[in-house]
């Protein structure tokens, strides 16, 4: 029986032992689709997070993919086309359940312009990276990474310790909602701005947030008071980063560290300029949306010129993967590419060795059964200092959203050690029910997007897409139960393609089949990627583990 869920009682968090569909492979992709809406922004319209990641193209749309996954057989598979059911396919019981394209535009009409049209016709929809391939977790997916960067930085610049600094960022969304909790988790005063109280509220009422402040100056004290104490804390501060960014600047105050997680890709439904309120924001997004496209860039300048001017002063300032600074850029300041991207300047030698977002879902619904697994991790990789230390961690603050889930860093060789190992505890009935493993497609071989995963590779190969359509195409011959592939970013067109891949662990001997294959397979491209750019560290890696990357 689906779990009530407080945060959206029409999107109740599934839960159960019974199957609706005729196998636990469709099953499973059923309530990954029914768990990203539990845990959406607004799911009432479909959407997961940034603005228009959406879980299905419409509601006719929704209701088909839903009954063509209670009746498709093992040896079929579900075609879907930016969130539309387009045919169930024979195939074979060892070919994926699902395959999914979406926001796919050609190149020369890869526009921004040219995908509103097309979206406001239905005819396409932007799955963002998780949300259309129905892998999003809640803000847990993105808590890590945004913890594990805190972390690299306090260990580049402030003996690795964050105790006393000051973080400041913006953006309390789906994505950017994670900060406030992983700036706690890192040791640091944290303070997010954002124009939406709702937002704020809803991340301190799950526990992700600790006050909110009721003006800036209040803001500043409480960061003050922590900084002094050497006390972890998270304040919010309800307004526009465009307009307190360059005020805290004007007051002569540096922090320590400075980012940004508004919707800045998005300048018609996601960020709101300096000088408008919501209700006039909605307003013109369907009478005027030039406008908001016009003012959000001269707002972004504003806010960006502030984030240069905290550098210039000694801040370790970054770009937190939403174009910011493209935007910002194309709003007149003209150096807005010296702020660094956060791959490239903190976490490259973690994909070189394909170490990257791996994430499990308990389908049972049962918290118990991650708690099971999380032993399970600690007992596997003790010497795996990074992963440990967020398990005890992440046990310790992070709540569950939805189904109950987690997510961890790990690498080539070691995702598949634990899918095959958590297989076998389905199959011995020491977990409740089977548990889907996913993972970002901000991975080492899933993603091409030379603003953010791929900015100055060593090779020059920023823009090359071939790698996550291998990737997938790989994924498919490997057996995978999902495997899609997603374009769009800056505007939802032309800035990225990523691929994606979910492999239930139902308990059978197939399931372990498919595991070993597409996972293992997966991260071993993501080593060949980085190798074939000349990293040394992807090149020890497939040395080490004998990857198979051929050398010319």
């Amino acid at each position: 029986m689906p779990k009530d869920n407080p945060r959206h009682p029409d999107f109740p968090i599934p839960s159960g032992p019974d199957l609706r569909a005729k196998n636990w492979r469709a099953e499973g992709l059923l309530r990954l689709l029914e768990n990203v809406l539990s845990v959406g922004e607004a799911p009432e319209k479909l959407i997961v997070y940034a603005a228009l990641g959406k879980a299905a193209r419409n509601w006719p749309a929704h209701a088909a993919i839903v009954k063509s996954l209670t009746e498709i057989e093992e040896d079929e598979t579900l075609i879907i086309q930016s969130g539309k059911p387009v045919g169930i396919l024979k195939t074979h019981a060892g070919a994926p359940m699902v395959i999914m394209a979406n926001c796919n535009i050609v190149g020369q009409w890869a526009k921004a312009e040219v995908f509103y049209d097309l979206e406001r016709k239905g005819l396409i929809c932007w799955g963002g990276l998780t949300a259309g391939a129905w892998q999003y977790i809640g803000s847990q997916g993105v808590i890590q990474g945004t913890y594990e960067i805190f972390m690299r930085i306090a260990e580049r610049r402030f003996n690795s310790s964050l105790a006393g600094r000051f973080i400041l960022t913006a953006g309390l969304g789906g994505m950017g909602g994670a900060q406030p909790l992983a700036g706690r988790m890192a040791g640091a005063a944290i303070l997010c701005v954002d124009v939406d109280e709702a937002r704020a509220k809803m991340r301190q009422e799950i526990g992700f947030l600790d006050a909110i402040a009721p003006d800036l100056d209040s803001a500043l004290a409480m960061i003050d008071a922590a900084r002094a104490e050497g006390r972890a804390t998270s304040v919010a501060l309800i307004g526009n980063a465009a307009e307190i960014y360059p005020e805290i600047a004007a007051r002569g105050i540096t922090p320590d560290i400075v980012t940004d997680q508004t919707s800045a890709h998005d300048l018609v439904y996601g960020y709101v300029p300096a000088g408008y309120d919501l209700p006039r924001v909605r307003r013109l997004r369907e009478q005027n949306p030039e406008e908001l496209i016009e003012a959000g860039r001269a707002s972004i300048a504003a806010h960006v010129s502030a984030m240069l001017e905290f550098q210039s002063r000694g801040a370790e300032v970054f770009d937190n993967g939403n174009l910011i600074r493209t935007q910002a850029k194309q709003g007149g300041v003209e150096n807005a590419f010296d702020i660094p991207i956060f791959t490239e300047a903190y976490l490259r030698p973690l994909f070189c060795r394909a170490i990257g977002p791996f994430r499990w879902m308990a389908l049972s619904g049962d918290p118990e059964d991650i708690r099971r697994i999380d032993d399970l991790v600690l007992k596997m990789f003790p010497d795996n200092q990074i992963v440990t230390n967020w398990i005890r961690l992440a046990r310790e603050n992070v709540p569950f959203e939805g189904l109950p889930a987690r997510i961890a860093w790990l690498g080539h060789g070691e995702r598949t050690d634990l899918a095959v190992a958590v297989n076998r505890m389905v199959a011995s009935g020491e977990l409740a029910g089977p548990v889907a493993f996913s993972r970002d497609h901000l991975d080492a071989g899933g993603m091409a997007h030379p603003n953010i995963m791929t900015e100055k590779m060593r090779d020059g190969s920023d823009a090359i897409a071939d790698w996550p359509l291998l990737d997938a195409m790989t994924l498919c011959a490997s057996g995978a139960d999902l495997v899609t592939v997603h374009s769009g970013g800056g505007g939802y067109a032309g800035y990225m393609t990523s691929a994606g891949v979910t492999i239930v662990a139902e308990g059978s001997a197939a399931a372990e089949t498919r595991l070993r294959l597409a996972l293992t397979n997966d991260t071993a491209l993501g080593v060949i990627r980085y190798a074939d750019a000349g990293y040394a560290d992807a090149l020890d890696e497939a040395a080490q583990k004998a990857v198979g990357h051929i050398r010319l």
